[in-house]
């Protein structure tokens, strides 16, 4: 699934989440300014205390997944300050030897391009802590020391979640969390639906979009006639298509094989029920290419079951 897109959708539709993942700078903190203190009303979108963009880093032709800007209101919109920093956000969902390198590089790239900022922080978002994103010995003062790493797996155990951080959690919840989430979500912050049908979708592309509005407990009929909805829901749709599978690989090539192995499966192994259709379209192109040499051996379901239960 395209999570940097998503987490990128996450951020526009509510900047001042960065406050809470930014450590002692919680909106309510004691010695936090917060919207209150300013005079500025949290709800209002023009009272945010931050911005969000997508910055190119010129002539390296890497895009930053996003750039929080502290607002106007704030007094230190370009330069940030201790209690509101400009923040680089980086979204990484799998392994990558070479992304330490990167993140560093594109990090002072962005500060020589903006030699206005004073005060900054970089926030990494991960699934997990157990992914290889390179060597860590010649940037370790900038790894640990600078950039704030957010463990989605880890925040997902935490009890009484705040809505707006369970957000964050929706791509690695497992499966049967994610109606009670996604209603949690809802009930606080309704304005956030076409944040959280498309991860919904990308999460059961083999679900209609009626079942979606039941998971996230919303009636169709409530935003069948919006049409931003039904855009958001058409793209998830399309995302949601890709889940299992690296960055970067085409979609077509992989949703050819899904389907090739599907029908082959059918004709080695009978009719397949949802669950397994849906867990063998969310195989990366790898393991889906080593299932279709592997299936040629298959004398029935039993053994798709064990191939599953050994690769999956």
């Amino acid at each position: 699934m395209n999570t940097d897109r998503w987490y990128y959708r996450v951020f526009q539709s509510a900047p001042d989440l960065i406050r809470s993942l930014l450590p002692g700078r919680g909106a309510d903190t004691a010695s936090g300014s917060s919207t209150s203190d300013l005079g500025l009303d949290p709800s209002a979108p023009g009272d945010r205390l931050y911005r969000f963009s997508a910055l190119e880093i010129k002539e390296l032709s890497h895009r930053l997944d996003g750039v929080l800007w502290p607002r106007e209101a704030t007094g230190c919109a370009e330069t940030g300050s201790a209690e509101f920093p400009v923040v680089l956000l980086e979204v990484q969902m799998h392994p990558d030897p070479g992304f330490h390198h990167r993140l560093a590089a594109q990090t002072y790239r962005f500060l020589q391009q903006h030699p206005q900022v004073e005060h900054w922080a970089v926030l990494m978002i991960t699934p997990h802590d157990r992914l290889n994103l390179g060597p860590t010995q010649a940037l370790r003062l900038f790894l640990e020391q600078q950039v704030v790493w957010l463990n989605l797996e880890a925040l997902s155990q935490e009890p009484n979640l705040d809505p707006l951080l369970n957000l964050l959690t929706l791509p690695v919840r497992p499966e049967g969390e994610l109606g009670a989430s996604s209603r949690q979500i809802l009930a606080s912050r309704p304005d956030l639906v076409t944040v959280v049908l498309p991860m919904l979708v990308q999460r059961f592309p083999q679900l209609s979009e009626e079942q979606i509005m039941v998971i996230a407990g919303i009636p169709r009929e409530e935003i069948r006639h919006t049409r931003a909805v039904q855009d958001w829901l058409a793209e998830g749709r399309q995302e949601g298509r890709q889940e299992g599978r690296q960055e970067g690989r085409q979609e077509g090539l992989q949703e050819g094989e899904a389907n090739v192995t599907l029908r082959l499966l059918t004709r080695r192994c009978g009719p397949l029920n949802d669950a397994t259709t849906a867990r063998i379209q969310a195989l990366p192109l790898e393991q889906l290419e080593a299932l279709a040499e592997a299936l040629l051996d298959f004398q029935g379901s039993a053994d798709l079951a064990a191939w599953l239960a050994a690769h999956a």
